[in-house]
């Protein structure tokens, strides 16, 4: 069986069909509903929504102390607003066709060889085998997209010094000085 037929049949007899209750763009505990962002992402969602890089994302909240001064987070989460995505409104999300693979693939994710449910009232109804098949597809896309991202984030560091007094985001282009800080810190 290919890799992609397997996932689609776990997919298929776990069942799913989004209810569109907004349960995952809302918050949940703490950071549950964080949706981790690259750059290529942000500047899509930049190009449907208008928006800037500020308003659609924020460094992730986890700050990583070094010696030296030197405090970085790896990446960027979409922008919330009281708990809940910035792109969710009224029931829906504004940039739907442009949203990140981790929304594309909720609520299911790959962890190594293994399928990962996620909780979502949309869990256990019927889902066809086509549907399954497309979710199946892209969590092998975003598995193999997180893959490249996470070995150019390793590269970035280390052939950069993390500059000290500074707070810095590490993405896959390199070091970036966000404009607005974290808007948690879990140090």
């Amino acid at each position: 069986m290919t890799e992609i037929n397997w996932i689609a049949s776990i997919i298929a007899s776990t069942g799913f069909s989004c209810t569109r209750c907004g349960t995952c763009c809302s918050s949940g505990d703490g950071d549950a509903n964080l949706v981790m962002v690259t750059p290529d992402e942000i500047r899509k969602i930049m190009g449907a929504s208008g928006q800037s890089w500020d308003e659609i994302a924020e460094p992730y909240p986890e700050k990583i102390p070094r010696e030296g001064g030197r405090v970085f987070t790896i990446g960027w989460c979409l922008v919330r607003r009281n708990g809940i995505c910035g792109f969710y409104e009224d029931g829906a999300c504004r940039i739907y066709e442009h949203r990140p693979w981790i929304c594309r693939t909720y609520p299911f994710s790959l962890d190594g060889d293994t399928v990962l449910t996620h909780p979502c009232p949309g869990l256990g109804c019927t889902i066809t085998r086509k549907d399954a098949r497309a979710i199946a597809r892209d969590l092998i896309k975003r598995k193999n997209f997180e893959r490249v991202d996470e070995e150019k984030i390793r590269r970035v560091l280390q052939e950069n010094p993390v500059p000290p007094e500074k707070f810095v985001v590490i993405d896959n282009e390199g070091i970036k000085v966000p404009q607005k800080k974290p808007h948690k810190s879990t140090v």
